[in-house]
């Protein structure tokens, strides 16, 4: 039977899986209760004590963005509902509840996943792949591994369907609890591509549909196809020669249609819909739909196709959401169909630094299509709610202006902390006696492609401020500090290091893989601590510094920020802030 994402009636689960779910949903009452929500999740070995490590005892991040302050009406919602890095969003739902997940890329624990009752607020759960072995990033680019995850419910069962680009390929997921634990990946070879998705028949039967390159040679540059198998649920594998192309290049290859992707297949009143992304992820994205009276095809395209998109809106208008597309439906009980789907905020025009974020729309149907937003029509911040839906409980503040910070007083790391990459993650220790966390330096710095000693958090504000407090000395020939984080090749880092001299503070900035020394400051010998600061607003980037019991000083005003933006920078995430260390050279370091 399909799954209530798709519009159909789900069977009542079975007595053992009823009382999971109860089981489940009081454990997440009982800790949101005493303080844990959102810090729930040990993904990785907490390391050891150790005297070369640096020491923080605080973070916070800041938001401040003119399109959020102004107070909602008690009807509206606000879009993006997940602010910063939350792309290609996937959702389903079960019964009362919506569940929902983004790509991670390189980022590690992988593949963040929500919980709300109402679509427009949302609660951490954790991630899919949050231990070592599922999933091995090591050495991945930053804009590498997994890639536009599919989240489906069936028959008892979370299952989960992604991409790990250069480490492994398509894979599958499962869980019977949506906090976990997720199972070992189970690898699809003949699944090649990208952009997989899980689709439920309401016959029994089981289908897998992605991106790949279409038969035969391309007919031009970013010509795609939409592939669809089989797939043996009980057997846990693709049936052999099941695949077959159901959409060549997109919904009208004599446009010549570029990139055509993130598939995703429903069932509804005896049709089969199949909706994809299209025209890639920048500034020309959209979302186009196909209809057929057979899983198999041929499916037919809209003929008012996009339902969805930005590109025919002038870029120099105000305040704009861009780069819209990359679309998942979800019914709610009511019977009332919504779209959650990625876009951007830019700045100067082109450029964004948050990222791409998640995106919510009602969907209409009419005569047999379904629509998002009419041409020429552009994505509302502000939105009426959708209808009949309870309020999500212990909701957290992933949109808006919201000030988040980290006292490091819980036993496990917020689910806010993102590493890169995997790795044995022992550089870091939480000393929640103290409200300290300590980060042992390591040879491997923000430019290397494998896992530094770093913890970042998602910049979800086009105007932010972030500040950490450092305890001093570090220890000897390394450095700590903050960074400001694009990607290897373009990031700043303003740190502490401690050499035979004395205290340095100093700034550093990567430039397009170019290191350059700033400035520096040498800090007095008795210095116990050291606040660090970083501005961001659009384009401009501000770093100061506070001694215990000194003034607040700048250090740097205004420098280039739109290297930290993915229009700049290129790639497909977005900035951080967070913490870092690394082993210094005993000469002159290079970042």
């Amino acid at each position: 039977m399909a799954s209530p994402a798709r519009g159909h009636s789900r069977p009542l689960p079975s007595a053992f899986n009823r009382l999971a779910m109860v089981a489940s949903k009081l454990y997440l009452l009982l800790l949101t209760a005493f303080g844990l929500s959102g810090c729930v999740e040990m993904p990785f070995k907490n390391a050891a004590p150790s005297a070369n490590s640096a020491v923080f005892s605080h973070f916070e991040y800041r938001g401040e963005d003119a399109l959020f302050a102004a107070p909602l009406a008690d009807d509206q919602y606000q879009n993006p509902v997940l602010a910063g890095f939350h792309p290609d969003p996937s959702i389903t739902r079960v019964g009362d509840d919506f569940y929902l997940i983004n790509s991670s890329f390189a980022f590690s624990p992988g593949i963040p996943i929500f919980h709300s009752t109402d679509l427009v607020n949302w609660r951490s759960l954790g991630h899919v792949l949050n231990r070592a072995g599922q999933v091995d990033l090591d050495e991945a680019g930053v804009s590498r591994g997994i890639y536009a995850p599919t989240i489906r419910y069936h028959q008892g069962t979370f299952y989960v369907i992604a991409t790990a680009v250069d480490h492994g390929g398509n894979f599958i997921v499962t869980a019977n609890d949506p906090q976990g634990p997720w199972s070992d990946p189970i690898w699809l070879p003949e699944v090649t591509g990208i952009d997989p998705d899980i689709f439920f028949d309401d016959d029994g039967r089981t289908y897998i549909a992605h991106n790949s390159a279409p038969e035969g040679e391309p007919l031009y540059e970013g010509h795609r196809a939409i592939w669809l198998w089989e797939y043996d649920l009980a057997n846990k594998r693709v049936v052999a020669n099941s695949g077959r192309v159901i959409v060549n290049g997109g919904a009208d290859i004599s446009q010549e249609p570029i990139w055509v992707e993130g598939p995703h297949l429903y069932k509804k009143d005896g049709w089969y819909y199949l909706t994809c992304a299209e025209g890639g992820t920048g500034p020309d994205h959209s979302q186009v739909i196909f209809r057929s009276k057979k899983v198999s095809g041929p499916f037919t395209p809209y003929e008012n196709n996009p339902i969805l998109t930005q590109r025919d809106l002038p870029s120099d208008r105000q305040q704009p959401i861009n780069n819209a597309g990359h679309a998942d439906f979800v019914q709610t009980p009511s019977g009332e169909w919504w779209a959650v789907f990625l876009a951007v905020r830019n700045y100067q025009e082109t450029q964004f630094n948050t990222g791409r974020e998640t995106f919510l729309l009602p969907v209409t149907w009419r005569d047999g299509w379904p629509h998002i937003l009419p041409a020429k029509t552009p994505v509302p911040a502000r939105y009426t709610k959708p209808k009949g839906l309870n309020k999500t409980p212990n909701a957290e503040a992933f949109t808006g202006n919201f000030t988040w910070t980290d006292s490091f007083e819980q036993k496990s790391l917020s689910h806010r902390w993102q590493m890169l990459r995997t790795g044995h993650n022992n550089w870091y220790q939480l000393q929640p006696e103290k409200g300290h966390i300590a980060l042992t330096p390591t040879a491997t710095t923000l430019a290397d492609t494998r896992q530094p000693a770093a913890l970042l958090h998602r910049q979800q504000h086009t105007r932010y401020f972030a500040t950490t407090t450092l305890l001093l000395p570090t220890p000897a020939e390394t450095s700590a500090g903050i960074t400001a984080f694009q990607n290897e090749d373009n990031h700043y880092y303003f740190a502490v290091k401690t050499t035979d001299k004395g205290l340095t503070l100093f700034l550093e900035q990567r430039i397009n893989g170019l290191a350059h020394a700033l400035m520096s400051v040498e800090l007095p010998q008795r210095t116990n601590t050291v606040n660090l600061e970083v501005n961001v607003d659009a384009g401009a980037i501000s770093f100061y510094y506070q001694l215990a019991n000194g003034d607040k000083v700048l250090l740097a005003e205004n420098l280039d920020a739109s290297i930290l933006s993915s229009d700049v920078a290129g790639g497909f995430v977005g900035a951080h802030v967070g913490l870092h260390a690394r082993q210094e050279p005993a000469a002159e370091n290079s970042n």
